[in-house]
């Protein structure tokens, strides 16, 4: 462990630059880029909580999800991976009880008193409600917890389906494994213990994906049918083998407000699921399903049934995707991406808010894509969809013209090229 101003030290000589280039790039520029960014965080943590205090650094990535939408939270399959945005956080252990967290662009610090672990209605929605939950899934797992001082700062973006908040929870998550159980949790179970936190103490009805891929890192394939012990397979992706980019688009549309929609998705195909007398979709029979969608209908209703259709048909994608990469057949890979964008558009319906049917960021980024891609490359809406983000698999002799139109269309900062990162939450030293 070491003081501030030692870790400060180390950083600026260099000797977390490998660290630095597995997690972000090899890319002489963005090394130096991450060294200030660590050195300013614990300028920024010793403004808030006092210079000369022994403290260690984490980082825990974004994700996308790079097919399976929507099926997490019914148990299915998904295939995602981190990428090379994160949140760092740099903390100091206290012994009062109490954990302390000031994040970077927000006016408000978080103070949780952790002699009480139940979920308290005023914090709903609020951070403090995801540290509090953190806590209480260690309690309940017969692990350590306890206070801590903490600064974080975060460059993957809020309200834009690279999944800010679960970053943010298995961020809380990897710290108390490495602070109080010398790290004896596995990342999994660090995903687990973030999802307990956002379903029962923020009150967001979440599935299981966005978690364990922030936790587990690189490109994963997910199997569901059990979310308390998810089957998790690590895949090979290399896009730059293929000649393509990641490049995700900010179409600048908060999806923040829109927990209702969301939830409503997880609803119907459980209302669909009902029907049969099962909890979930994964539990249900497709055959038997589409053998009975005229009774379906009336007793849910159209959308429940199409989206549930999308649930049956999006998990064979998932399945098949995992498999083309696999066997290195990125031309079947990057059509089951469009595939599965068609699909969230025309029966996942999540497209756009039908509350805000003038506001539709999401369908004019993807059918901008697809004019300039001409059928190159792949793209399809991103995350939780409504608004936000959205994914395109692009031709590295495509790359410049892309981001140009697109960057046209949503803003100069709107393309974010990424890569995929191999490690989930990790403790830098």
């Amino acid at each position: 462990m070491a003081t501030t101003s030692q870790l400060a030290e180390r950083v600026r000589a260099g000797e977390y630059d490998s660290v630095f280039s597995s997690l972000y790039s090899p890319d002489d520029e963005m090394i130096a880029k991450q060294r200030m960014r660590y050195v300013g965080a614990v300028a920024d943590f010793e403004k808030n909580y006092g210079a000369g205090r022994e403290v260690r650094a984490y980082s825990v990535p974004g994700r996308v999800e790079l097919c399976g939408n929507h099926t997490d939270h019914n148990n299915g399959v998904v295939l995602a991976a981190a990428i090379n945005l994160d949140i760092i956080a740099i903390v100091s252990k206290s012994d009062n009880g109490v954990i302390r967290l000031r994040s970077s662009g927000f006016g408000r610090e978080d103070v949780v008193d952790l002699s009480s672990l139940a979920p308290d209605a005023a914090e709903a929605g609020k951070s403090s409600a995801m540290i509090r939950g953190v806590a209480a899934a260690f309690k309940d797992r017969g692990g350590g917890y306890g206070g801590f001082d903490a600064w974080t700062t975060s460059d993957v973006l809020r309200g834009s389906g690279l999944s800010s908040s679960a970053a943010f929870e298995v961020c809380v998550g990897t710290v108390m494994n490495g602070e109080y159980n010398e790290e004896r949790f596995d990342a999994a179970t660090i995903g687990i213990i973030g999802q307990h936190s956002e379903n029962v103490f923020f009150g967001k009805p979440s599935g299981l994906m966005d978690q364990v891929a922030c936790s587990v890192g690189g490109a994963i394939f997910i199997d569901l049918e059990n979310p308390a012990s998810p089957i998790v397979r690590k895949i090979t992706l290399d896009l730059s083998s293929y000649g393509l980019y990641l490049v995700v688009v900010d179409t600048k549309g908060d999806h923040s407000d829109l927990t209702g929609e969301y939830a409503a998705i997880r609803g119907e195909m459980e209302a669909a699921a009902a029907f049969f007398g099962k909890r979930c979709l994964r539990e249900v029979d497709y055959a038997e399903f589409r053998s009975r969608i005229a009774d379906v209908r009336g007793a849910v209703g159209d959308r429940a049934v199409v989206r549930a259709m999308h649930f049956f048909e999006e998990c064979g994608r998932v399945r098949e995707a995992a498999g083309a990469l696999e066997n290195g057949d990125i031309s079947r890979f990057l059509g089951l991406i469009d595939e599965c964008g068609h699909s969230s558009f025309e029966f996942n319906q999540n497209a756009y808010s039908i509350k805000t049917p003038d506001r539709q960021g999401v369908p004019v980024a993807l059918a901008v894509s697809r004019a300039i891609l001409g059928g190159r490359g792949a793209c399809r809406l991103q995350g939780g969809g409504f608004a936000g983000t959205i994914q395109a698999f692009v031709p590295k002799d495509m790359l410049d013209e892309y981001c140009s139109a697109m960057s046209g269309v949503f803003g100069r900062d709107a393309c974010h090229v990424l890569r995929v990162r191999p490690l989930g939450g990790v403790r830098l030293q």
